[in-house]
């Protein structure tokens, strides 16, 4: 009896300097409290010795962002060129763009100002303003739109792919999603917000050639903004990195035992609201990308197809959904124990 009770308090204390380790490389606790308790109630029933759990590896680095960029060519017209163009309401604008400030405005006002220069060039080609030009100034005209028109969806990438808050979201410096971080950012809820960004965003991208659509400078920058709060996207592929590491951990140790052994009713709250969670933004960030009318990249066709990918077999998602339905297989040959109250309440603390 005492020595059953020594054995189980070292395994405690094993498993307590196990996450200190874990922490040090980078794994949060928190993030690892549902499946050190989840691995524990295993052990415990199955009568085995504590699950090794390894860390798993951090996301691959985001492709620098030169390399996800096109080359946009400068359009330059003559101040007298472009005052011939004056009825087309657009020298107020260039004159602004081509200021101090307008020259070092971030990729968001840039890509506003060339939607607006745009639509103004567009609508006032079907005006009866060319018909009042001159044959080279009407020939200007045209070029001009035809140009602009030409690179606007060149523009929109450049301006969401240059951004620091895109940028951002794939930091490799995050960590994966605690249970109560993830519960706040469960719909509805906290990835609410973050999600109608990523919506308004493809909203502009699906738009931009629509005349009549009006853009809003300080709606964009507070999208913008919401991005830039917290990494989601490199949380969420952590966290399924994290959940597809601990399955599969715990489904190796469900093969070295055989039934009649019963198995802890297995709380799945947690698991549930990444799934949820993981699926809702890897779904819009890849609409987001996919309403452009350009081919990517190829720099960023390859991460995406590793990292975001929800079809690729080895990116998280699917590596993820693998796991999980190998688990649950393996517990079938198992019938449910009671629960056991201290793991119950370790999994279920965050709900």
């Amino acid at each position: 009896m005492i020595h059953d009770t020594l054995r189980r308090g070292l395994l405690f204390t094993l498993a307590g300097f196990w996450l200190l380790g874990l922490t040090g490389c980078g794994q949060g606790s928190e993030a690892e409290s549902v499946w050190q308790a989840y691995h524990q109630a295993l052990s415990q029933a199955l009568d085995t010795a504590e699950i090794e759990r390894s860390a798993p590896p951090n996301i691959g680095a985001f492709p620098e962002r030169q390399a996800l960029l096109f080359d946009i060519n400068e359009t330059r017209e003559s101040l007298l060129n472009v005052y011939a163009l004056r009825e087309c309401e657009i020298t107020s604008l260039i004159a602004a763009r081509n200021n101090q400030l307008g020259r070092v405005a971030p990729p968001s006002q840039q890509w506003l100002y060339e939607r607006e220069l745009w639509q103004r060039l567009s609508l006032c080609w079907n005006t009866d303003v060319p018909r009042e030009l001159s044959e080279e100034n009407r020939d200007r005209l045209r070029d001009i739109t035809l140009t602009k028109t030409a690179q606007l969806p060149f523009v929109s990438w450049n301006a969401i792919f240059d951004s620091r808050e895109w940028e951002k979201n794939f930091s490799r410096a995050s960590q994966p999603l605690s249970a109560s971080e993830l519960n706040q950012l469960t719909p509805p809820g906290g990835l609410d917000n973050a999600l109608d960004a990523l919506r308004y965003l493809r909203q502009m991208v699906l738009h931009q050639f629509d005349r009549q659509w009006q853009q809003d400078s300080s709606r964009l920058e507070n999208h913008l903004k919401t991005l830039q709060e917290r990494p989601i996207t490199a949380e969420v592929l952590r966290s399924l990195m994290l959940a597809t590491q601990r399955l599969d951990e715990a489904t190796e140790r469900l093969k070295t035992v055989q039934p009649p052994h019963c198995l802890p009713e297995w709380d799945r709250s947690y698991v549930a609201q990444l799934e949820q969670s993981a699926f809702a933004w890897l779904k819009e960030i890849n609409r987001l990308v996919d309403s452009h009318p350009v081919t990517p990249p190829a720099q960023w066709q390859r991460y995406a197809h590793a990292w975001l990918s929800l079809d690729a077999p080895d990116a998280p998602w699917q590596s993820f959904q693998r796991a999980l339905k190998t688990h649950q297989a393996a517990r079938k040959g198992f019938s449910s124990c009671r629960p056991i109250a201290s793991v119950k309440t370790k999994m279920t603390s965050h709900s």
